[in-house]
């Protein structure tokens, strides 16, 4: 009861105070993610320092820029293969930065996450499935609270997450021995042959991009399709 209650008060502040909330969740979650990080011993409290410092400047540089990137992302023809191609450039390179570490593949597989979305969201705005809102709709309200709307977000949530593990399971079971095929780095022991660049970068690269492309394209249509959009 306590978190429905805590929903329904965040939902009636949003309403009427709605930067305001989404400041404060951004701000609560990351706080506690760079705390989570501390305590589990993967990084220092200056590691967290540097890194807010890097967000801000990423912001200062980007922020002006924004509109121009989601608009070449989503209208340009070729936007797909430059993004991929960037992408993957970066995760070569910072996989030569220095010797293997866990790190490696999570930039892996954020930089396979940020191309899978980008196409996901190329792929959409070219089929007409996003579009622009007409101007009679706006500014956009909010559904009545009720039992039909919080099922049926369970249970878009629920199929989502299954599809998403199923995505991610198969691509994993694909991706690892393919690579190891294609270097001929021997794959009975995946915990070590994914310590290698050759393996760990495709891994991570196509088995989150094709996550990320089925969050933005692939699950929606799913939705569309079975009446839950």
């Amino acid at each position: 009861m306590s978190r429905i209650a805590v929903v329904l008060v965040v939902k009636l502040l949003s309403v009427k105070y709605p930067f305001f909330i989404g400041l404060l969740l951004v701000v609560v979650w990351c706080t506690l993610v760079c705390l989570s990080r501390v305590y589990m011993g993967m990084h220092s409290i200056l590691d967290v320092v540097a890194g807010v410092l890097y967000a801000i400047l990423i912001l200062i540089v980007f922020h002006p820029a924004l509109d121009i990137i989601d608009n070449f992302n989503l209208t340009y023809k070729y936007a797909p293969l430059i993004i991929v191609s960037l992408h993957l450039a970066l995760g070569i390179f910072s996989f030569t930065l220095d010797t293997w570490s866990t790190s490696r593949g999570d930039t892996a597989e954020i930089l396979g996450s940020g191309a899978g979305i980008a196409c996901g969201s190329h792929v959409s705005y070219m089929l007409g499935f996003l579009k622009e809102p007409s101007p009679d709709t706006l500014p956009f309200t909010i559904p009545p609270f009720t039992v039909t709307l919080l099922g049926k977000a369970m249970l878009r949530v629920f199929i989502g997450l299954v599809v998403l593990l199923l995505i991610r399971a198969v691509m994993k079971m694909i991706t690892i021995p393919m690579a190891c095929k294609v270097f001929g780095i021997p794959c009975d022991d995946q915990k070590k042959a994914r310590q290698r660049m050759e393996v760990e970068l495709p891994y991570r690269y196509l088995t989150y991009g094709t996550v990320g492309f089925a969050v933005m394209f692939v699950i929606p249509c799913l939705f569309t399709w079975v009446g839950l959009h």
